[in-house]
């Protein structure tokens, strides 16, 4: 069973990615605990943001890791990448938000963004072995790369969203708008 400080992360995962601006009662509601109790672990919503970041930042990590590390071709680790990130994505909305919302400085220096980087920096590592080995096109930049990659993950969560594409297409399609919009030379 899990313990209490737990519930109330997942559980606020689970309300912000449907509405970030939920309000502290909500989340203590949905978790089956008291605003105090939830207060005894969290001192107010920018601690509970915290503590929700480092869970999904956690998570994420170990899902690329674990896409990274199931082959030793370069070319199906990127796919299982990308497939790993829409999952992600599909389940920590709000994740890359808390990176990008108004006002972020994204700085190397500061350590969230910096354990925010290190989390897709495998990913980086990948797409340069394969730039190397010309299977992708020298002519995109890394940061081009990584942008792409972003926007196709967030038009494959909004198509599944909003049940544009059968779910059964989704990542199949992104795959392909990906491999080819950077140009992957099949060999």
């Amino acid at each position: 069973m899990k313990d209490t400080k737990q519930k109330i992360i997942d559980t606020a995962i689970e309300i912000f990615n449907d509405d970030y601006s939920s309000a502290l009662e909500k989340v203590a509601e949905r978790a089956e605990v008291t605003r105090r109790t939830l207060h005894r672990y969290f001192t107010d919503r920018n601690d509970l943001l915290k503590a929700c970041h480092l869970e999904m930042q956690n998570k994420c990590k170990i899902n690329i890791t674990n896409a990274i590390n199931s082959t030793e071709d370069p070319l199906i680790q990127l796919e299982r990448v990308l497939y790993a990130s829409i999952d992600c994505g599909s389940k920590y909305a709000f994740f890359q938000k808390l990176h990008q919302y108004q006002g972020h400085q994204h700085q190397k220096e500061d350590e969230d963004c910096a354990t925010y980087d290190q989390t897709f920096s495998p990913t980086t590592a990948v797409i340069k072995e394969l730039q190397k080995r010309e299977i992708i096109s020298p002519n995109l930049t890394l940061a081009w790369i990584n942008l792409f990659m972003s926007g196709i993950i967030t038009a494959t969560i909004q198509s599944s969203t909003s049940g544009a594409v059968a779910k059964n297409d989704i990542k199949g399609f992104a795959w392909f708008s990906f491999s080819n919009g950077i140009g992957i030379n099949k060999l």
